[in-house]
């Protein structure tokens, strides 16, 4: 098991969100359940964590009540490599009730955050041209950013 682990904590929804997540993510797999002992932020006999893997990133879920909320604060970064992949995780990732943000952020149905990026995108916002494209962008364009590294 890594030292470092993402915990997440949803109000009544981590195995859901698991499950949306294996679906989304290829390369990725459960790994564990627990169900409460005794009557707590769930009661006994229901879930309470569940453990699975995206993309080789450990996760654990936790149904902690309704007292945590996810905001921008914390957020992952997919790095993708070409437009395809943007649009394949853009799409997953704001469907039944996500929604789009600016530069590449999203809120998955679950108020997650992520920001769905080309792999090369450094470069691409080192310029000013691209930073200002990418700025007036919500889903990145891969081919829009190349175009105004060049002007």
């Amino acid at each position: 098991m890594p030292k470092i682990t993402t915990f997440l904590t949803y109000d009544n929804q981590a195995e859901e969100a698991m499950n949306f997540y294996l679906s989304v993510f290829k390369n990725s797999r459960r790994l564990d359940k627990m169900d409460s002992s005794v009557d707590s932020t769930v009661r006994k006999g229901k879930v309470l964590t569940v453990s699975f893997e995206l993309d080789g990133q450990r996760f654990v879920g936790l149904n902690g009540g309704p007292h945590f909320k996810f905001t921008e604060a914390v957020s992952f970064f997919i790095r993708c490599d070409n437009q395809e992949e943007i649009d394949y995780y853009w799409s997953k990732l704001t469907a039944d009730g996500g929604a789009e943000s600016q530069c590449g952020w999203l809120k998955d149905k679950f108020g997650l955050s992520w920001q769905v990026v080309p792999a090369q995108f450094a470069e691409l916002i080192k310029n000013p041209k691209g930073m200002e494209a990418m700025m007036k962008m919500k889903k990145l364009n891969i081919a829009e950013l190349e175009r105004a590294n060049k002007s």
